[in-house]
């Protein structure tokens, strides 16, 4: 990312994509009580908006 790689916003979209599709998953558990999932569904989220950000150009 720092040399600015043509593959870097794609890069950070997968990432993003694969902690929405954790924070989807935990969401469930969540539902159920399980509060630990709760918390990864919040941390998958929070991970998922900063690499949404780093894969938008400037």
């Amino acid at each position: 990312m720092s040399l600015g790689s043509s593959f870097s916003a794609h890069i950070c979209r997968v990432c993003a994509d694969a902690c929405n599709a954790c924070a989807d998953e935990c969401e469930k558990h969540a539902e159920m009580g399980m509060d630990h999932c709760r918390q990864c569904a919040e941390a998958c989220r929070n991970c998922a908006k900063i690499c949404e950000e780093m894969a938008t150009p400037v």
